[in-house]
């Protein structure tokens, strides 16, 4: 019985090993068909990327102001009060939990 299934059995090794290669190229982790995630993925990525980079703009900017050739008063009062707590008597002062 065996003898008369060899000649089929290569046969039925290739067709299976075409459809196990076709099956992940369609459905895998980087398959044909996950396309449209990795692409929802990148948008979101890349949205992300551009909010920390205008927030990264933001810091350096801050920081600039607030070194020695070129401090910044108004930033300078703003971190103070913020770190010790103080302020004017006149300020209203909201607190907020973060």
């Amino acid at each position: 019985m065996f003898a008369r299934l060899q000649p089929y059995l290569t046969t039925a090794i290739l067709a299976f090993l075409i459809f196990y290669f076709a099956f992940h190229a369609l459905t895998g982790d980087r398959g044909l068909l996950t396309s449209s995630q990795r692409n929802a993925t990148l948008q979101v990525r890349q949205q992300e990327l551009k909010r920390i980079r205008a927030e990264r703009m933001d810091l350096e900017a801050r920081a600039r102001l607030l070194r020695d050739g070129s401090l910044s008063a108004d930033l300078l009062e703003e971190r103070a009060r913020v770190l010790l707590g103080f302020g004017d008597p006149r300020d209203y002062v909201i607190r907020k939990k973060p």
